[in-house]
């Protein structure tokens, strides 16, 4: 007979699962692994390429912010497990709700405009060309002739 556990699918899974890392935030429920937003970022000839793993959060629910040359991208969620039995009691009642974020240095010079972003299958793609960096401006000299 299958009952509702309050530990996942096999009361023994979370004791005796060794393949998988030890959790270390609290904030994550046991059956969700801490595998959020693993990146990778490949270099091009003309830029970066970053591809954060996301799964299971919506469009929506993801935000990318460029600020004083880092750029942020943070995931919120929030979701809500109710089974009930057929005369409407609960059997079992979950919530979930969190966030995580990641920041990047990707240049002072670099816009919003410069940055493209496409989410697909639980994966945030972002493209961030390079640029060279501005040279700061050496004032001029002015010199004031003396006449002699």
């Amino acid at each position: 007979m299958l009952m509702p556990s309050i530990f996942g699918e096999n009361l023994l899974d979370d004791f005796f699962d060794f393949g998988r890392p030890v959790r270390r935030n609290t904030n994550v429920p046991m059956n969700r692994p801490v595998e959020l937003m693993k990146t990778d970022v490949k270099e091009t000839e003309t830029g970066y390429e970053l591809e954060i793993n996301l799964p299971g959060y919506k469009k929506e629910d993801i935000q990318a912010e460029l600020k004083d040359g880092y750029l942020t991208v943070q995931a919120t969620t929030s979701k809500n497990t109710d089974e009930k039995d057929e005369n409407g009691r609960y059997i079992r009642r979950e919530r979930y709700s969190g966030s995580c974020s990641r920041s990047f240095y990707v240049g002072e010079d670099i816009t919003q405009e410069d940055i493209k972003a496409k989410y697909e299958n639980g994966v945030l793609a972002l493209s961030v060309p390079k640029k060279e960096p501005k040279q700061p401006e050496i004032p001029e000299k002015k010199y004031i002739t003396i006449d002699g």
